[in-house]
């Protein structure tokens, strides 16, 4: 009879719960430990230092011949790094790419990816690669003592958990990555910074990040594009250790076009120009004329934008920095694994301490090995030279004695190892000048031994090491910033009205609230078809780019961009699709213009004031209550007004009077009822037997004429005099009365 696995010895009940929980942990702590995120010591994540490592084993320094990738890669999965051999190749793709590593730590050959398609990189089996001098900076004092080594996958090779940077290679060339619950973004930074960063931090050890940001001004990438963002911002970034800083594209003026000549990081060419056509194409960009890519290899990157005469570039660029990749937003995250093995996001100035601390530990350890070298060389030494002092009866000892190395120590007093060294001379060895380079090398090891245990028992020697090793590697590998920084203003995208041509057009309304576009100012709406009992109501002239006002009787106003409606060509469309009226309304009129111009609004009632366009606009589908219309009352057509010619307002009442009276006397306002305009008896406005049934402006010699009807009565500037009045009051009789029928007011204008 089988027992139940709780009554099997060894066997260990757990929760699934519990047991799942830890394997996950577990799991992701080695995603973050041995995969993702990168150690503070040396910057690099571990299959980057396996490459770096297996390259070294296989002789690939900078002076020797490339070889296959493919070698490389199968070393490393065959003796590090048991992975994919993809992303084993592909990170090795990207430490050699110069667009994407500031300090690349591989020198490759073929086909290595492209600023414009990082990964069109060549299979493996194509490639060849070999270190730059600059992997020299972490491979130098790699069999010096100088860090811990591990037991690799399968126990029988030894790598190294980290590799001795002589500098900050985690902020020199930074990093990225996602783990389990966290990521790192490091950008890059130049090496003369941040190693004279390092310097100052070595010689005032209290410095603040004020005074470090002197020294490393912001991230140095490969490219040439501008990092945009100000001082205090990058200043804060660092201060936190976490943040965001954006990049701009540079260009410059050449016969009126545009030239891009630098990308901001890992932003492709070909994806810019594609983003731009895609504005052009969908007639979005109609301020841009030609388009196209002169990149070669003189230019590396050069993108040709031909703007279209009368416009700004500068607004233009303006626009595109906005609505496409030339501006990028990149996060920064400095989130790296620490000398203690935790990760942790860490600010600027903990990074460099924590990393001085690496460096000094480093080096004391290499010159602890070196001592440990010097002193058991001096040791043999000391025993070679007891010997030359008794040549002879060591001679005889060796030629009589069956345990020379016993017998060696006991006469002379020497240790197993000098012993050894004895027996293992040669005969060419026991001449005279032999002897005197004995000696010779002695006092040299004996100057070191004394130079070295001075270092290592003060502090201050071992600073001026370290501050002197860093100034001849930035003396070596230093260079010139190439991503300046220039503190500008985000860019912001124009809106859509600056970005559609400002084509001359005629929107025409129809009475039953059918509304069309023709194109140029030129048109006839008599002459345009319009459905069955629908006829021609209103005409506005304006352009493309602008807004048309749409008017209702019920003093409501509606606002639409002339470029969604529809074309002239047909019927067109009813606005009632678009917009919702009050029960019982009906549009009244169509306005275009500027958003500055005034219009002179009022009601049948006699009431009204002036109005900016820009007041009249709404977003809202129902519209703005603009003019406040009384019960039974309607609004009027209204009148646009030329402050710089009209001064004058006509009003005519259905009693026949009319009234002239200065413009200035209307109130402007952004709604509401407005003031008096002309005196009616109530008693008769709300019987309907009396209202205002046209009104107009003048000029100071413009002439009026009425038309009532089939006649038509014209008034001389000279005649208008007996009909001026202030606002407000009744007018005077008109010399015949009023027509039956639609009456229309129009200034005669003199010339």
């Amino acid at each position: 009879m089988s027992s139940s696995p709780s009554e099997t010895p060894g066997c260990e009940r757990i929760a699934l719960s519990t047991f799942t929980e830890k394997a996950y942990l577990d799991y992701a702590m080695y995603v973050i430990l041995d995969r993702a995120l990168p150690h503070l010591g040396d910057g690099l994540k571990p299959v980057q230092r396996r490459i770096i490592y297996a390259m070294s084993e296989l002789g690939l320094q900078a002076t020797a011949k490339h070889k296959k990738s493919a070698r490389t890669v199968g070393d490393v999965l065959g003796k590090f790094h048991p992975h994919g051999d993809s992303a084993c190749y592909e990170a090795m793709v990207l430490m050699a790419q110069p667009f994407s590593y500031r300090y690349p730590l591989i020198d490759g050959q073929g086909n290595w990816g492209s600023m414009d398609d990082p990964k069109s990189f060549a299979a493996m089996r194509y490639t060849e690669s070999r270190l730059t001098t600059y992997a020299q900076l972490l491979l130098n004092e790699l069999g010096q003592g100088t860090v811990d080594w591990g037991i690799n996958f399968d126990g029988t090779l030894e790598e190294p958990k980290v590799l001795p940077a002589r500098l900050p290679n985690i902020l020199v060339n930074g990093a990225t990555g996602i783990a389990v619950g966290m990521a790192t973004d490091i950008p890059p930074h130049n090496l003369k910074e941040v190693a004279q960063a390092c310097i100052h931090l070595l010689d005032h050890p209290q410095a603040t990040l004020e005074e470090i940001c002197q020294f490393i001004q912001g991230p140095d990438f490969p490219t040439e594009a501008e990092i945009i963002t100000p001082q205090a911002e990058l200043l804060a970034v660092y201060q936190n250790g976490t943040g965001s800083f954006k990049m701009r594209a540079r260009y410059e003026h050449d016969n009126g076009d545009i030239i891009i000549t630098a990308l901001p990081y890992q932003t492709s060419g070909n994806r810019i120009l594609e983003q731009i056509a895609a504005q052009m194409s969908s007639k979005k960009l109609p301020m841009v004329e030609d388009l196209r890519d002169e990149s070669d290899h003189e230019h590396p990157l050069r993108l040709v934008i031909t703007p279209r005469k009368g416009h700004d570039s500068e607004t233009l660029m303006a626009h595109l920095f906005a609505t496409t990749d030339l501006e990028r937003s990149y996060r920064v995250n400095l989130n790296v694994i620490g000398l203690d093995g935790r990760p942790q996001v860490k600010p600027l100035l903990s990074v460099l301490h924590e990393w001085l601390e690496f460096r000094t530990q480093t080096v004391r350890r290499r010159l602890q090995w070196r001592l440990s070298k010097v002193e058991t060389r001096l040791h043999v030494l000391h025993g070679l030279l007891i010997a030359y002092q008794h040549l002879d009866a060591i001679i005889a000892l060796l030629r009589h004695e069956d345990d020379p190395k016993a017998e060696l120590c006991k006469g002379f007093a020497l240790s197993t190892a000098q012993a050894e060294a004895i027996l293992e001379l040669r005969l060419r060895q026991l001449a005279r000048l032999e002897e005197t380079r004995l000696r010779s090398e002695t006092e040299v090891l004996s100057q070191e031994r004394d130079d070295l245990q001075a270092i290592l028992a003060s502090e201050q020697r071992l600073t001026a090491l370290l501050r002197a090793e860093m100034q001849a590697d930035v003396a070596r590998y230093g260079d010139a910033r190439r991503t300046p920084l220039v503190a500008r203003k985000a860019a912001q995208a124009l809106e859509n009205s600056a970005l559609i041509p400002a084509e001359p057009v005629s929107v025409v309304l129809s009475s039953m609230g059918w509304v069309r576009v023709a194109k140029g100012h030129e048109v006839d709406p008599a002459l345009l078809n319009y459905k069955a009992g629908d006829g021609f109501l209103a005409l506005a002239k304006g352009y493309a780019n602008q807004y048309a006002i749409f008017l209702d009787s019920t003093g409501r106003s509606y606002t639409l961009p002339v470029n969604t409606l529809p074309t002239a060509r047909g019927h067109g469309e009813p606005l009632s699709g678009r917009l919702s009226l009050p029960d019982g309304a009906r549009f009244s009129d169509v306005l275009m213009g500027a958003e500055d111009a005034p219009w002179l609004l009022a009601c049948d009632h006699g009431y009204g004031f002036l109005c900016r366009l820009a007041d009249m606009q709404s977003r809202n589908k129902a519209g703005k209550a603009l003019l406040s219309v009384p019960e039974q009352a309607q609004a009027l057509p209204a009148v646009a007004v030329d402050p710089r010619h009209d001064q004058w307002v006509a009003i005519l009442s259905s009693e026949g009077y009319l009234l002239l009276f200065d413009l200035y006397e209307v109130p402007q306002m952004a709604k509401g009822k407005g003031n008096k305009l002309i005196h009616i008896p109530p008693a008769r406005l709300q019987s309907r037997e009396a209202q205002v049934l046209a009104l107009t402006t003048l000029g100071p010699a413009d002439g009026l004429c009425i038309q009532m009807g089939a006649q038509r009565l014209n008034l001389s500037a000279a005649q208008l005099q007996a009909y001026r009045g202030s606002r407000s009051q009744r007018g005077h009789k008109l010399p015949r009365g009023l027509r039956h029928g639609p009456i229309r007011m129009s200034r005669i204008t003199t010339v």
